[in-house]
């Protein structure tokens, strides 16, 4: 007796042959995409079977031996609503392994890699369908799985059950920016409503209500510090101080660099650099570990930081001479203890590589903060107001500590925008993202939906006073 009712994008005929040789396959359908709301609901109203198998992608699907049946066995022994797997793919015709990450409360992330085969409970499924109220082109798989996580289990199978053809052969740094490419606007305007509908029904959801932040409340020698983390970034630092150190304002500010133990001549760079201009204050760390979230913290704690502490990463360079001036007085014209602007992507060299500036649009004064729980980055360069910052503290981590800082923020401040080009980003092969490995990857991803977990309990409880 079947007990499985599949669903494939084509119709390719390794596919169908593989899922038609397990005995426990009724029916195989294919031909649609699953992006939309009404291919859920078809999906629902033709399964007639225990569980529903949906192959998300326009490839070949192999099947390890007996691997529906390990996936029944366990659905069946822990009632999961979904269940995703471990899998081989196949590019350039070699075989990688790729495992994935567990679901967490706050992986609400629209690309959280599921696999391209996912089995769910058909109860499940035709309940959360039939509960569908949103017509969406492009979030309709997004917002079932949101539904269902809300009635029950998503469970990760930690083994390799089948292959797949992988045909996006990018890094991860060539892939970073594409939810922020304008031809996509229309995709992320959709996202962002499921996951905000999601977190209104949670009790994760935050009102535009903000608390003031009295920005002259402590007395700064300096008005500002532009803090420059940095380790073994011979090529770039010196590009990166010239660009702080010159730029022009109205008020006293200086500029923080912190070594983190560089061994490549960074160090020899800076020194340099301190012969020329007074407004260079150089932090050395000591060996022990800091990362990049260690090495703000040491500049924020330092007696000379300034009012605002404004971030340029050590391989980029401010846009002009007016970034500072452009930080301080958004900070005070929309009264935010927080601002981000807008960066260009640039080459080595510094040339426009053809990307649009990055201005994360999808900011929005009365749903960003929300909004920020869906995606993995909240846009650059960023300013803080001290005073708040050092109290919250960066995590001592070397990926996601700015990210981590901002949700933090915004669950109860304005955070401010400008979007003005501000800072040149570029984008080399010394990039720390720039051609993650798998393994890597999924640390990190790991790591940011765990802060957005902590910060979505964090709100809900707050909600809840």
């Amino acid at each position: 007796m079947s007990v499985i009712t599949c669903f494939t994008i084509g119709e390719n005929p390794a596919t169908l042959g593989a899922l038609k040789s397990s005995p426990l396959v009724g029916e195989v359908h294919g031909g649609k995409e699953f992006r939309t709301s009404a291919s859920v609901k078809w999906i629902a109203s033709l399964s007639d079977t225990e569980y529903t198998l949906v192959f998300n992608k326009a490839s070949e699907l192999g099947l390890i031996h007996y691997a529906l049946d390990r996936m029944v066995q366990i659905a069946r022994d822990t009632q999961a609503v979904m269940l995703y797997s471990d899998h081989f793919k196949i590019v350039d015709g070699k075989t990688e392994e790729a495992p994935v990450i567990d679901l967490q409360k706050g992986s609400l992330r629209d690309d959280f890699e599921f696999g391209s085969l996912l089995l769910f409970r058909t109860d499940a499924l035709k309940k959360v369908a039939a509960e569908m109220d949103a017509d969406y082109q492009y979030a309709g798989m997004y917002d079932l799985r949101l539904r269902l996580s809300r009635i029950g289990k998503i469970e990760h199978i930690n083994e390799y059950l089948y292959y797949d053809i992988e045909f996006d052969t990018r890094t991860t740094g060539e892939k970073l920016f594409d939810y922020v490419d304008p031809k996509n606007r229309a995709v992320q305007i959709e996202m962002e409503q499921a996951c905000t509908a999601h977190l209104k029904a949670i009790g994760g959801y935050l009102k535009p209500e903000f608390k003031d932040v009295d920005l002259k409340g402590e007395e700064f020698e300096y008005e500002a510090s532009v803090v420059i983390p940095c380790r073994n970034r011979v090529k770039t630092i010196g590009d990166a101080i010239r660009s702080a150190v010159n730029q022009e304002t109205t008020f006293k500010y200086n500029v923080i660099v912190v070594d983190d133990n560089s061994t490549d001549g960074t160090v020899d760079v800076i020194k340099e650099l301190l012969k020329e201009t007074d407004r260079l204050i150089y932090i050395a760390q000591d060996p022990t570990y800091h990362a990049i979230g260690g090495n703000w913290n040491a500049a924020l704690h330092h007696p000379k930081c300034g009012r605002f502490a404004l971030q340029l990463d050590s391989d980029d360079v401010y846009s002009g001479p007016d970034t500072v001036q452009k930080f301080v007085e958004a900070f005070y014209a929309q009264n935010c203890a927080m601002v981000i602007g807008t960066y260009q992507i640039t080459d080595f060299d510094m040339h426009p590589t053809g990307v649009a500036p990055i201005d994360h649009r999808e900011w929005t004064p009365d749903n960003g903060r929300n909004n920020a729980l869906r995606i993995n980055g909240l846009g650059a360069p960023r300013g803080f107001y001290t005073p708040l910052v050092r109290d919250m503290t960066f995590p001592t981590t070397k990926y996601g500590e700015d990210y981590a800082v901002a949700l933090r923020i915004s669950r109860n401040y304005r955070i401010g925008r400008v979007y003005d080009v501000m800072y040149n980003c570029r984008r080399w092969s010394g990039n720390s993202d720039a051609a993650l490995s798998r393994e890597v990857a999924n640390r990190y991803n790991t790591y940011k939906d765990r802060i957005r977990t902590w910060e979505l309990l964090a709100r809900i409880e707050q909600n809840c006073r």
